[in-house]
């Protein structure tokens, strides 16, 4: 029986201070945007009108500045290792793509259907199922990357999934989000969903892996 040898954890490098503190920025600029929102509410609502197809395109360029320095260590030349860690690979594709979905629809139904529905809006409840729905169909695979340096994991598996998720993202997410916002009785146009598609996650990985090959050609 083969083996396989994982790097010691003593040779993960440590997490960087922005790392380590990242719940306490995310909640600053939460904080911070909300804040802003409320102080200068034109600007905002001036952005909010950017679009196209309801897609904000501010919010994309933002998305983008956030994913694409971690979709930089996304090497899709390990989609060939995937075979030798297809245990793995089968249970990472089977959470995320058959149970996370429909699961955190059915979250979205109870809590925000039933549970928590005299406190929210009447008009605003597609919105939120529509969001977790959103949230819950792309798996978040940069951050897998942290995940695994917190615990030492097999970088090698680690690369070969993250390469296969975000490849099937490409095709998948689209269907899987028309899908179960049918289900929830919400209607989103397929141009809508296209865009986001190009917007959040075909064009970041272009430009991140064009960016990623210019920098190994420098040597970087």
């Amino acid at each position: 029986m083969s083996t396989t040898t994982l790097p010691p954890a003593a040779a993960v490098a440590p997490l960087s201070v922005f790392e380590r503190y990242l719940t306490v920025w995310v909640f600053l600029c939460i904080v911070a945007g909300i804040a802003l929102g409320e102080m200068f509410p034109g600007p905002f609502q001036l952005i909010g009108r950017m679009e196209v197809a309801k897609v904000n395109l501010p919010v994309g360029l933002l998305i983008w500045v956030m994913i694409i320095p971690m979709l930089l260590k996304v090497d899709f030349g390990a989609l060939h290792q995937v075979k030798s860690h297809w245990r793995g690979i089968g249970v990472t594709l089977f959470i995320n793509w058959a149970v996370k979905p429909f699961s955190m629809a059915l979250l979205a139904w109870i809590f925000i259907r039933h549970v928590f529905a005299a406190y929210l809006p009447a008009d605003q409840a597609d919105s939120y199922v529509a969001g977790l729905i959103l949230l819950a169909a792309a798996p978040c695979t940069a951050m897998v990357f942290v995940w695994s340096r917190l615990t030492g994991g097999h970088p090698l598996f680690t690369l070969s999934q993250v390469a296969l998720n975000d490849t099937i993202m490409v095709f998948a997410f689209a269907p899987i989000v028309a899908l179960l916002l049918g289900l929830s009785s919400i209607v989103v146009p397929w141009d809508t969903l296209i865009t986001s598609v190009v917007l959040y996650i075909v064009i970041p990985v272009i430009l991140a892996q064009l960016w990623r090959k210019a920098l190994l050609k420098r040597g970087q």
